[in-house]
């Protein structure tokens, strides 16, 4: 277990560090930050993924790697990478309450400029809850969703990968 934490620390660290970033970065320029982490978490993770489980398929098991071994090592990684980006962007909120507010502006304007098209999408009554639930929202919701959005596609990203990458001894 211990050569799988090591191996793959870094790459969660460091994946985890720029979608936090990437979170201040297009917040401060004004955009809704909260969609930008996650668009590059979905190019991230990936990325990170594939380095990180060929790293340690090269450098720590031999060239070796079973499906196991690369969904483990996958785990670690993109979980890593929302926890560093989710607990990083609760803390980044808390202590910068103008920039969540900033954030719900702009979500509550999304809603407000495409009203109609929502409504009559899903309803006025789904509107009217989304509509409420994000005039209640917290910093933690916003953390929390982008620490849900991260652990889907690197589960999925790492099921592929891990195929991708497996080399059975022979």
């Amino acid at each position: 277990m211990n050569s799988y934490l090591d191996s793959s620390y870094k790459f969660a660290l460091i994946g985890g560090g720029f979608c936090l970033i990437a979170f201040i970065l297009f917040g401060s320029l004004g955009y809704d930050a909260a969609n930008f982490s996650m668009l590059l978490g979905y190019i991230l993770t990936p990325v990170f993924l594939f380095v990180g489980i060929r790293f340690f398929k090269k450098y720590y098991n031999e060239g070796y790697l079973s499906f196991a071994h690369g969904m483990s090592v996958g785990f670690l990684i993109y979980m890593g990478i929302a926890l560093v980006s989710g607990l990083g962007i609760l803390i980044y909120l808390v202590l910068n309450p103008e920039a969540f507010e900033t954030l719900k502006a702009l979500k509550l304007q999304v809603l407000e400029v495409n009203e109609e098209m929502i409504k009559n999408q899903v309803g006025e009554e789904s509107f009217a809850i989304t509509l409420k639930n994000v005039q209640q929202m917290k910093p933690l919701d916003i953390a929390l969703n982008d620490f849900l959005w991260k652990i889907v596609p690197g589960l999925f990203f790492t099921i592929i990968i891990s195929i991708i990458l497996r080399k059975n001894k022979i």
